[in-house]
Parts: C-alpha cells; sequence; structure tokens
C-alpha cells in the first residue's frame, strides 16, 4: 500500500485508539499532525501532549503495529515538539465523546460529565494522567476525571 494514499492512512490512523483514553482515538487527540508522502514512503508527524508523555512508546508501536497490518511497510514516525499540543487540536465531537466516557472535556468551566453540574470540586491536580485533575461533583457525588486545557 505505498501509492501515496495518505487518506487511507489517516483512515487506518483513525482506529488507533488512545492508550490513556480509549474512547477517543490518536487522530481524534489531535496527537496526529500530518501524513505526508514522499519518495515512496509516508512520514507521520506526531505532536505528544506533553514532552514526557509515557503514551508516546504505546501509540508509536499501535502505529507500527496497525500500518504493518495493513500492508504499509515504507513509513516514518517524526515526534514534532512545535508548535505544542493543545486541547484546542480537539473537535467538539471529540470533546462529546469525553464527556460520554466520563472525563470531563477540556473547558474554561469544568462541569459533571454525570449531571452536567458546574458545582465541583477539584480533588487532585492530576488524576491517572497528568493532563486530567480528579474532581468530585457536589450535585450528584460521583468522582470523574477532567482533562485539563493545555
Amino acid at each position: 500500500m505505498q501509492n501515496g494514499n495518505t487518506a487511507h492512512i489517516w483512515k487506518l490512523l483513525n482506529t488507533i485508539p488512545d492508550p490513556e483514553i480509549p474512547a477517543i482515538s490518536i487522530v481524534e487527540l489531535g496527537v496526529i499532525r500530518d501524513v505526508t508522502f514522499s519518495d515512496k514512503s509516508y512520514t507521520i508527524l506526531i505532536t505528544p501532549t506533553y514532552s514526557g508523555c509515557p503514551a508516546v512508546k504505546t501509540f508509536t508501536d499501535d502505529i507500527k503495529e496497525c500500518l504493518k497490518e495493513n500492508g504499509v511497510r515504507n513509513f516514518k514516525l517524526k515526534l514534532i515538539y512545535s508548535p505544542a499540543w493543545t486541547t484546542d487540536w480537539m473537535t467538539d465531537k471529540t470533546k462529546e465523546k469525553l464527556r460520554k466516557y466520563g472525563i470531563a472535556p477540556p473547558s474554561n468551566t469544568v462541569r459533571c460529565p454525570q449531571c452536567n453540574s458546574k458545582n465541583v470540586e477539584i480533588l487532585s491536580e492530576f488524576g491517572a494522567t497528568a493532563c486530567k485533575s480528579m474532581c468530585r461533583c457536589s450535585n450528584c457525588l460521583e468522582p470523574f476525571e477532567f482533562f485539563k486545557c493545555i
């Protein structure tokens, strides 16, 4: 599959779940910045959510496995750090997927993903991952993670 069809590569990459939030793909997360084809090879540009993100190895391994399983052999992955990743790269559709999964999406106002209340308290600045905070809704009393605005 070395015909330069970058749309096909994007489609394959969109099937790879984020290793920390499987409800969204790595494309939806916004870490795949570009896919190009030159000299019979694909180049996939990846911007990690932050420079020390522990998921980088997992999603680069997942990309390699997915492409190879689908007959794409000639490719390279390139990590880029500028511009820095931002939650602004997530679409509203992606943010809604996060909410349905039980994670409050990045926003200037933290809302409970269960009952939509703004009456929440931050229990810890860090949740299961550094990009999320641990919160509790004061209305429905449900704990939840909030994806920080970055």
